[in-house]
């Protein structure tokens, strides 16, 4: 995210040391090096206010996700370290409310881990009028006995084998608070590759690629062709699309064309099991890849952003949408007609998705199929959703995202208030 977060001149306070009692959060960090700080600035200051008070987590925390947000590998081992240590000293943190009347009291359930881990309710909520108040899991740890303040629960732990075991543990939520829980860790923990793709293909007018759970042992069983393909996938047939089970944002993710280069692959790694799922082309007419992002929430279906690349891989970051006007163009025409266009095409099949799966929020990483299909790739509750790109290279994009922003405020309003009454 920090590459899509340029710095663009001076800003005349740079300070974090007055804001010791709120966590700033992705979505402060990453305006201020928007504004022109940079994060060699930031970083030694919240350093130095962690040393002056052995108590501030919330510095700890914001140096934690500052490193994470450089997406520079050699940092995250010091970003969990930072992020450990802030939750040895506090499980509790919170944002800044955009008034001094917050119109509701939000407490989200996260988990420890990167900018994949947890819904960014903090890009959601962005200057809203609502407290937010961040509650950690910790593994090991039992839940509290008493919850910090509240009026409505959001679970915002993402699906992961490292979230499962905090998702089960949140079955006695409903014992410490009466108040509505969006996003249910019961329906969060069911978010695997294999169980959404056999229950949305089912869904007339979407296709997802057959995914299965695969040993490194069947494999290279069928890299050396004693085990069929069509033994451990449905519809199993080459090419196909392969990635460790704890991968996530492309890496190790490779499509593989034929049995030699599925030996290949699996004698370059180490894991002991795979994702594997069919490879769709879905190549527009133009010959280019076209990857959208969905959020839906509230039964409503929200443009996100529009990934073009002349490669099947498409994800935001490598997709070369700052330099080039023609892509950056489409993008907006997209997001711009979105509710006219892909959001009416694809009605019934978002509204299935979205009641199928149970969930108050969730996003989708999807496309179109070249018979006019809607093509999901992935169905998360932790995908970053945000109004954080360049605004001199993305206009469009901050208003756009702030409808959806005051959309989920709405949401969350209507359904405390529904409690209330």
């Amino acid at each position: 995210m920090m590459s899509e977060v340029q710095s663009r001149g001076p800003v005349e306070n740079s300070k974090v040391t007055d804001t010791n009692q709120y966590l700033i959060g992705v979505a402060g960090l990453a305006r201020m090096l928007e504004s022109g700080v940079s994060s060699s600035e930031l970083g030694p200051q919240l350093e130095a206010r962690a040393t002056r008070d052995p108590s501030d987590a919330n510095a700890r925390m914001d140096l934690s996700t500052l490193l994470f947000l450089s997406e520079n590998p050699s940092h995250r081992k010091f970003a969990f370290q930072k992020q450990k240590e802030a939750l040895q000293i506090s499980q509790t943190y919170r944002l800044r409310p955009g008034t001094d009347v917050p119109a509701l009291r939000l407490l989200v359930i996260m988990a420890p881990g990167d900018m994949t881990a947890n819904t960014p309710v903090d890009c959601l909520l962005e200057d809203a009028d609502i407290e937010v108040t961040m509650f950690y899991l910790v593994p090991g740890r039992a839940l509290p006995v008493v919850l910090p303040d509240h009026d409505l629960i959001f679970v915002a732990i993402g699906h992961s084998d490292q979230n499962d075991d905090l998702l089960l543990q949140l079955h006695g939520l409903s014992e410490l608070s009466a108040r509505p829980v969006l996003n249910s860790p019961d329906k969060i923990r069911l978010l695997t590759r294999s169980y959404v793709s056999a229950l949305l293909k089912a869904i007339p007018g979407v296709t997802m690629p057959a995914t299965s759970l695969v040993h490194r042992q069947d494999l290279l069983k069928v890299g050396q062709r004693v085990l069929s393909l069509a033994k451990i996938l449905d519809e199993g047939r080459f090419p196909i699309i392969a990635r460790p089970v704890a991968s996530h944002g492309g890496k190790d993710l490779a499509k593989i064309d034929n049995a030699g280069g599925l030996s290949a692959y699996v004698a370059a790694l180490s894991e002991e099991e795979f994702f594997v799922s069919n490879f769709i082309d879905y190549r527009a007419a133009d010959g280019q890849f076209k990857k959208v992002r969905v959020a839906i929430f509230a039964g409503h279906p929200f443009a996100c952003h529009m990934a073009i690349s002349s490669h099947w891989m498409v994800h935001y970051f490598n997709a070369d949408m700052g330099s080039s006007v023609s892509k950056r163009n489409e993008e907006e025409r997209f997001m711009k007609d979105f509710e006219e266009d892909f959001a009416e095409k694809h009605k019934e099949c978002l509204g299935s998705i979205y009641r199928s799966l149970g969930l108050d929020f969730i996003v989708l990483d999807c496309a179109e199929t070249q018979d006019g299909n809607l093509l999901i790739f992935e169905v998360d509750t932790a995908a970053i959703v945000h109004a954080l790109d360049d605004p001199e290279l993305y206009p469009y994009k901050r208003p756009l995202m702030r409808k959806a922003f005051a959309a989920f405020r709405e949401m969350l309003i209507a359904r405390a208030q529904a409690t209330r009454e």
